[in-house]
This record gives C-alpha cells, structure tokens and sequence, in this order.
C-alpha cells in the first residue's frame, strides 16, 4: 500500500482540502501543501489534532477573533497562525 507516513500525509491534506467552508478548505488545503511533506510523526499527530476543532473555533483562532486556549497552543498552531499572515499580507 505504501509508507505509511506518506499514507497519512495524503489523508491529512484530503482532510484539509475537505473541510465544509470554503474559506478552512483553501487556508488549511494551501497550508497542508506546503507544510506536510516536512512534519515528522508528533508534528502530524498536533496537526490532526487541529483537523478535529471545528471550523467556526478554528477559523476565529486564525483570523485573530478568539485566542486559542493554553492547551491548544503548539509549534504547529504557531506556523499555521504566521502562515496565515503571511499569505494574507
């Protein structure tokens, strides 16, 4: 069948493409692209952490409308935040 990391990578960018807003789809399908391919395990295993919140929670984290709470801050978290600004400007 495959690696299995590179199994997972695929359901993780599927997963992030195919969210239920278009808005999540395009941010978190763009991000997947560019950032996947480099996480080690415990790096997928923080994103799909972040697959699993909702999309109105997440979405509100990543426009600077909430702040996420302590125990949801991450490495990953923080890359997602600063890819955002980066690609928003």
């Amino acid at each position: 069948m495959g690696d299995p990391a590179t199994v997972r990578r695929k359901k993780l960018l599927f997963r992030s493409w195919h969210r239920g807003t278009r808005e999540m789809d395009l941010l978190l399908g763009a991000f997947a692209e560019r950032h996947l391919a480099g996480f080690d395990s415990a790096r997928l295993d923080r994103y799909e952490a972040l697959l699993e919140i909702g999309d109105a929670v997440l979405y509100d984290w990543i426009v600077g409308r909430a702040a996420p709470p302590p125990e949801q801050e991450s490495d990953v978290l923080r890359l997602l935040l600063d890819f955002r600004l980066k690609t928003n400007g």
